[in-house]
């Protein structure tokens, strides 16, 4: 993305110039966002305020909806402002950021859920070792952030060596790979294939060391004497695998194909759909299938209006 001076700013299209589905796009993102922002932040407050919710497994959820918060409003709240504006110009600076941050969030999300499954698999399969083994929760969270930036550093310095010449449209909402390596006139197969085999190692260890978790989580399951102490450990397993599901199936699709410089349109759209509605859906998601997440959240709403009517 080498900044020259022809190429001060840049055109984002959006996702289409209907301006009654402009309208409606407005508000579903506004909704979803807010929603989503909500629901992280009550997350992140019911894990602070709550004796109940001082384990590894709510630590890694709290840092999951931190994550969740800053990457729905890094890509979300800059395309509501240009619906609502008009002004579909963001300036190069700008531009590069939103990418740094989109893929490093995004990528320190993914090892997160790695972590989140090596803590179910703890939980249940060495449930004698797992204050001892999770004590260290702190540094595996560091790690996953470390993790992040050794994914996007590589590729990232490539990337600001790009020149683009005279084409600054760029056929998308947000400021993301693909798009960018579409509008490049420079030779970008390496920078692809870089891209892409970061990609394809992060989804493959993530997605492996999940799945051995998980099948060692469900070995040590079906040998529980009781239908009831199987039905709650799977209960514990299953939003997680949920999350896992959603964000896996956006990643690969938008991730992993032959060329980032092929057709982005459908991308757009589950581009949308990972930076809005699943945002969204993860806190309600852990919260609607654990009881400990609602009781908590119950017990927070009493406090609150015992507090007011205190007054």
């Amino acid at each position: 993305m080498k900044n020259h001076t022809s190429l001060t700013t840049l055109i984002l299209l959006g996702l289409t110039d209907n301006p009654q589905m402009q309208v409606l796009i407005f508000i579903f993102l506004l909704v979803t966002y807010t929603l989503s922002i909500t629901g992280n932040l009550i997350i992140i407050t019911l894990t602070f305020v709550d004796s109940n919710l001082k384990t590894a497994m709510y630590f890694f959820l709290k840092n999951f909806s931190f994550l969740e918060t800053l990457f729905t409003t890094v890509c979300i709240p800059r395309f509501l402002y240009s619906l609502s504006t008009g002004d579909k110009t963001i300036t190069y600076n700008v531009c590069a950021c939103q990418l740094f941050f989109v893929i490093l969030l995004g990528a320190t999300e993914i090892f997160l859920l790695a972590i989140i499954s090596y803590d179910r698999y703890v939980a249940i399969c060495k449930p004698l070792h797992y204050v001892t083994i999770m004590n260290n929760r702190g540094w595996l969270v560091i790690g996953c952030w470390i993790a992040g930036l050794l994914v996007i550093l590589p590729p990232l310095s490539l990337g600001l060596k790009l020149e683009f010449c005279d084409c600054n449209i760029m056929d998308h909402f947000l400021c993301d790979v693909s798009p960018i390596l579409k509008i490049s006139c420079s030779d970008t197969l390496f920078i692809e294939q870089m891209a892409i085999g970061h990609a394809v190692l992060t989804l493959v260890l993530t997605l492996l060391c999940i799945a051995l978790s998980y099948i060692y989580i469900i070995k040590t399951i079906m040998k529980f004497p009781s239908v009831q102490q199987r039905m709650k450990a799977f209960s514990t397993c299953s939003s997680h695998m949920i999350v896992v599901s959603m964000t896996y199936g956006g990643c690969i699709f938008i991730y992993i194909k032959p060329s980032a410089k092929d057709e982005v349109a459908i991308n757009k759209g589950v581009s949308m759909l990972t930076t809005s509605v699943a945002p969204m859906l993860n806190p309600f998601i852990y919260t609607l299938r654990n009881k400990q997440v609602k009781q908590a959240f119950l017990d927070l709403i009493k406090r609150m209006h015992s507090n007011y009517h205190n007054k």
